[in-house]
């Protein structure tokens, strides 16, 4: 049995064009494969405590949130002929303190690898938004998707800056969706079932 669910869509896969459009975040499903294209923002841990710093000097934040999605990845350098290293996924968990305060601001993804905690959950389900995960380990397969890279701020913080990707048809799988559904607890509950 696969581990994951057949997508509600033709194909295996569904087309997402970012920053999201108004509806699609809160129409994806856990367990679902997607791809996207268009643009995407990365952040890592020092991305978020300055983001968040930034918000309580009252200060505008470099980006509009509203409708993007936050990568967790620390791009190594770009070799000669491309525009981007290694771009694999970082843990989820190490920015789950700042996730909720963005989701305020209408962030409406999250993009990286493992689980996420319960407040960010419930302030996924509260904002309508959605965490996708990729695949670990698989950084110079991701860079082939991403062909534009700029920076955007915080350029002192080497590759945990925060950078702005043109992305095509970067894979991903939904993990939690809006309705407050995981896809890790529902494989474990199949594999507890099983055993």
């Amino acid at each position: 049995m696969s581990l994951l669910r057949a997508p509600m869509h033709t194909g295996d896969h569904r087309k997402i064009d970012l920053p999201f459009a108004p509806g699609v975040a809160e129409s994806l499903r856990a367990g679902e494969l997607v791809h996207l294209s268009g643009t995407m923002y990365t952040g890592r841990d020092q991305t978020h405590r300055r983001l968040c710093a930034l918000l309580d000097e009252g200060r505008e934040l470099p980006v509009d949130l509203n409708g993007q999605i936050l990568y967790y990845v620390g791009p190594s350098p770009a070799r000669p002929g491309r525009v981007v290293g290694a771009a694999g996924p970082t843990t989820s968990y190490r920015m789950d303190a700042y996730t909720p305060r963005l989701l305020d601001l209408g962030l409406k993804a999250t993009l990286g690898k493992g689980p996420r905690s319960m407040p960010v959950r419930q302030a996924m389900k509260k904002h309508k938004a959605v965490y996708l995960a990729t695949f670990g380990g698989a950084g110079a397969l991701l860079s082939g998707c991403i062909c534009a890279v700029s920076l955007v701020a915080f350029a002192d913080a080497g590759p945990e800056a925060m950078f702005r990707f043109e992305v095509v048809d970067f894979p991903a799988v939904v993990i939690n969706d809006a309705a407050g559904n995981d896809l890790y607890e529902e494989i474990a509950l199949k594999n507890r079932g099983v055993a």
